[in-house]
């Protein structure tokens, strides 16, 4: 890219000043085509794991490997100059020790290009987020549903609607802050915790089931743009891509079987 078309892309930093500021705007992305239709309008693109259901056709996330998220991130970096770009590390690739998480976090950054990754932390995860953040990699966290644990949590269940886990997803959040992460990922929690959450830490909330007064949102983009038919009561359908989609190869089936298309205008003669 030359000097003159340069586009600065947003940094963690950028993120975390925006804390009560103008909400964040964000979406998952697993392929440069979408990522180039977000970066006109996202702050930030999240690389997701949830590439696992949405893409790879897996029942859960746990089945998503590094070289996966690699491979994903790389596309995204390519087809996007503006936003930040965030990388979830994936099941089994940090749990072990923060030293761990490093290897994974920096092969990632090295062989992506992008500026950031995601865990699934709780109180649990701040040494590594400590470890990590004071080794030049920005960490954002994430609490309440956490589908990396969904064995240990009974499935995708919603966190947080009742009253005694409140404390432990405040604690979660407050310890990810505290840790150094650069904004945290509020999941699948009741709107009482989920404003509590964003009253009491001091970095930006980025809610997925939560509340419209976190300081962000994010959405899987195939489920928000009606690629499925089922989806988490939290996601609002702001298209309708899987019955466009279903027509559009409808009709190119009914013209191929009908020797319709190619038409005069697809095909090519011999120069004069």
């Amino acid at each position: 890219m030359s000097a003159q078309n340069y586009v600065k892309r947003l940094t963690a930093p950028d993120i975390t000043a925006r804390k009560g500021g103008d909400p964040i705007v964000c979406l998952t992305a697993y392929d440069a085509p979408t990522a180039t239709i977000l970066d006109e309008l996202c702050d930030l693109i999240l690389v997701g794991d949830s590439v696992a259901m949405v893409v790879h056709g897996l029942t859960s996330t746990v089945g998503v490997t590094l070289e996966m998220m690699i491979m994903h991130g790389q596309a995204v970096m390519r087809g996007s100059q503006k936003a930040l770009v965030v990388v979830d590390l994936p099941f089994g690739s940090y749990e072990t020790s923060p030293e761990e998480a490093f290897k994974s976090a920096a092969r990632v950054m090295m062989e992506t290009g992008c500026q950031a990754v995601k865990i699934e932390s709780g109180s649990y995860a701040a040494e590594t987020v400590k470890y990590l953040v004071e080794r030049g990699i920005p960490v954002m966290s994430h609490v309440g549903l956490r589908p990396q644990s969904m064995h240990v949590l009974g499935g995708f269940r919603a966190r947080g609607r009742r009253q005694s886990v409140a404390d432990e997803i405040i604690e979660n959040a407050k310890a990810a802050a505290d840790a150094g992460s650069f904004a945290v990922v509020v999941e699948g929690v009741s709107e009482e915790i989920a404003d509590r959450v964003t009253k009491e830490v001091s970095i930006p909330t980025i809610g997925i089931g939560g509340s419209a007064k976190c300081d962000g949102q994010i959405l899987v983009t195939p489920d928000m743009l009606g690629m499925f038919d089922r989806v988490p009561k939290f996601v609002h359908k702001f298209g309708a891509q899987k019955t466009m989609t279903a027509e559009a190869v409808a009709e190119y089936a009914k013209r191929v079987k009908a020797r319709e298309f190619p038409g005069p205008d697809n095909v090519y003669h011999f120069k004069k």
